[in-house]
């Protein structure tokens, strides 16, 4: 039984768009992922809790979805929201790279393959 101190509450907001000049705390995600020292997911954290790194993608105007990180072939990061597989994965893009903290920026290709930026607003406890 894992203690689960590594987790973290990670939110996304939209950052600047065309359609949002100033980004938007309507449209991004929260999602639950254990960190290392440097702010990176770590795998093998990830592994032991990973019923427990679920996301909430909110976009203002849709129905909320929620799902999982999951931690793909080849090392990538996804959000799965369909665990039946009919719905496609949301890649982020080059997550294992990026330090998940305030101010840092991360990538994210939505189900329909159109990649949106997002900036990390917090990083709390769970």
């Amino acid at each position: 039984m894992s203690d689960h101190s590594a987790l973290k509450k990670i939110r996304l907001n939209l950052a600047r768009t065309k359609e949002f000049p100033n980004g938007s705390a309507q449209h991004g995600y929260e999602f639950t992922a254990p960190l290392d020292g440097s702010g990176h997911i770590d795998p093998v954290a990830w592994k032991k809790d990973r019923d427990h790194c679920r996301v909430r993608r909110f976009w203002a105007g849709e129905e909320e979805d929620i799902g999982h990180l999951v931690h793909r072939p080849g090392g990538s990061w996804a959000f799965r929201y369909d665990i039946d597989g009919d719905e496609d994965d949301e890649a982020g893009y080059r997550f294992g790279a990026h330090p998940f903290e305030p101010g840092e920026y991360v990538s994210i290709k939505d189900e329909d393959g159109d990649m949106h930026t997002f900036q990390v607003v917090t990083v709390l406890p769970v």
